[in-house]
């Protein structure tokens, strides 16, 4: 997976009513094709007296994957519009259905690629569009002396500590975005002395909103 990629914290739901008929977007990550499909089957079975449930999704690295389904309106009204959200908003990893319910007046075609792709934005917006981010977990040690200006350079960082074990020096474990590994380091080096002992550990892909972690 890359360093750096778009997709939506959590599930979301959102609706709006145009000419009468109900719209329910829902969106979700997705860790797989299978959970994407274990989604649309979950809102198809919630909905099942809907007119319609629209789907689409995306997922892999580059987007390979990309599905989608009209479920029964015309042709090229529903579904692509909705895969066009998830394509011009560059989100992967990501499913959105788009329950209609319709209220007695039809929409046309350009009304319905209009209604669907107002449906998906609406799901996706609630589902809160994040920059998944690479990091790597850190494992820092350091001697007592140095703790003030340690948990100083944390703060005026916006780097959070995720565990502090008080043994015979400090061992502090945080995340660190992966492009700013090489200048973190020189900076913990600096503040310390030369004295940290820094490990780097698993890496993880964590959400990040104008660069701050959610």
């Amino acid at each position: 997976m890359k360093d750096v990629y778009k997709t939506i914290k959590g599930k979301g739901v959102d609706e709006v009513l145009i000419n009468k008929s109900r719209f329910i977007g829902y969106s979700a990550p997705i860790d797989s094709e299978e959970e994407a499909l274990e989604f649309i089957e979950e809102i198809k079975t919630k909905h099942r007296d809907a007119t319609h449930n629209v789907y689409a999704y995306c997922f892999g690295e580059d987007s390979n994957i990309q599905r989608f389904s009209d479920d029964g309106e015309p042709s090229g009204t529903a579904g692509i519009p909705v895969l066009e959200v998830l394509k011009k908003e560059d989100l992967r990893n990501i499913v959105v259905v788009v329950t209609r319910y319709f209220g007695g007046i039809k929409l046309g075609s350009g009304g319905l690629i209009r209604a669907y792709t107002k449906g998906a934005k609406i799901a996706i917006d609630a589902g809160l569009v994040v920059d998944m981010t690479l990091h790597v977990e850190t494992k820092i040690s350091i001697e007592y002396t140095v703790l003030g200006k340690f948990e100083n350079y944390l703060m005026t960082s916006g780097l959070k500590a995720e565990e502090i074990e008080y043994k015979e020096d400090i061992v502090f474990t945080l995340f660190v975005e992966k492009s700013k590994i090489d200048g973190f380091e020189a900076d913990v080096l600096d503040i310390t002395n030369g004295q940290a002992v820094i490990n780097y550990l698993d890496e993880k892909h964590l959400p990040l909103i104008q660069g701050k972690r959610v």
